[in-house]
């Protein structure tokens, strides 16, 4: 079975609304086309990387890449897990978790995007709360980093909810353009402090070795 060879497949969280895994094939296809019905306002860019500036067929094809991309560089090293998020069923939305020599910084960083139809519900948070239990609880991790831009008010405001501190800003050129990131940084001790969502975690024993924490 791919489980034995790949025991990511068989990772699994739940919080009371969510579930959080890697997608079978026709379901990364739905959330190809959840990107490309739209994840944003046009106007505004909030991601580094303005992958969303496509037309649509090309925002979809380069979900389905970005995901095949990142399991089949994947190392103990250097990894980005890209897990699928369910909402009764359905997806709505991806919940990126990674980390760069986890055995020795103990730090994990995140990223996310949730389909328009989907946000100003609270899964954001929820989403982002599964993945921290992951670390924290299940990885033994001592930090999580993440940021925004300065005009991207929701994914500031989900982390402040969830303990993360402001730990300084960096200047990027987007799409020509100056962008000004606030940099977050949650502590183990802040996490503890803000932990409100309950999550469950199936699957995660035979991944340690793969994740860095084994």
């Amino acid at each position: 079975m791919l489980v034995d060879h790949f025991p990511l497949v068989g990772l699994r969280l739940t919080t009371p609304r969510l579930e959080l895994r890697l997608p079978t094939p026709e379901e990364l296809a739905d959330l190809a086309d959840e990107a490309a019905e739209g994840i944003h306002d046009p106007a505004v860019m909030p991601f580094l990387v303005p992958w969303t500036d496509r037309p649509p067929a090309d925002v979809a094809r380069g979900v389905i890449l970005h995901h095949w991309l990142r399991l089949g560089g994947w190392t103990p090293q250097s990894w980005s897990l890209n897990l699928t998020v369910f909402s009764e069923g359905r997806v709505v939305g991806l919940q990126t978790i990674g980390a760069s020599d986890f055995a020795v910084t103990r730090t994990v960083s995140t990223g996310s995007w949730l389909g328009r139809r989907h946000q100003g519900q609270g899964i954001g948070t929820e989403m982002r709360a599964a993945v921290l239990d992951l670390a924290f609880t299940g990885l033994g991790a001592d930090e999580a980093l993440s940021g925004a831009f300065d005009h991207n008010a929701t994914s500031y405001a989900v982390s402040r909810k969830l303990g993360y501190a402001d730990d300084g800003t960096q200047r990027h050129a987007v799409g020509g353009k100056l962008g000004i990131e606030r940099r977050l940084r949650l502590t183990r001790d802040g996490w503890e402090r803000h932990r409100k969502v309950p999550v469950s975690i199936e699957g995660l024993t035979p991944c340690l070795p793969l994740l860095g924490a084994g």
